[in-house]
């Protein structure tokens, strides 16, 4: 991975859910390669807005199931605020998979909201890209 992503990816992690322990989602492991196939496809600044328009998306979920409305889930909804139908190459196909997946298993892990992940990605995209970022890097002990 040339944008060290995963890097980043698991500070923003460590700012969001603390040092790497049993604290962190059991969805964690699983879903870190998804993201990074979404950046490895789109480039990191094509992935901080990818992240953006999923967590929209997850948003859409959300709100049709509190107002008990028509839910067409996190695909179409993904699919509408990605505009991905309308440019359906090989790297946002790529993007759409993975994130459907990763949304998938998060969607059965009860100990986090997807929300945080997407939350996390556009940060880590962000630092990968190498634009400026003003959240705190989680500090490491040195023994």
């Amino acid at each position: 991975m040339t944008h060290y992503f995963g890097l980043h990816f698991t500070l923003e992690l460590g700012n969001r859910f603390g040092s790497p322990t049993d604290s962190w989602p059991e969805s964690t492991e699983q879903v870190t390669p998804f993201f990074a196939i979404v950046v490895n496809a789109l480039g990191a600044d094509g992935a901080t807005g990818w992240f953006e328009a999923a967590r929209r998306a997850h948003q859409r979920v959300v709100d049709a199931g509190r107002a008990r409305t028509w839910n067409f889930g996190f695909a179409q909804n993904l699919d509408l605020e990605t505009e991905a139908h309308q440019k359906p190459t090989l790297p946002v196909v790529a993007a759409f998979e993975a994130t459907k997946a990763l949304y998938e298993i998060t969607r059965r892990d009860a100990g986090v909201d997807i929300d945080a992940f997407f939350g996390c990605a556009p940060r880590a995209s962000s630092r990968s890209s190498g634009q400026p970022d003003n959240t705190p890097v989680a500090a490491t002990a040195n023994a």
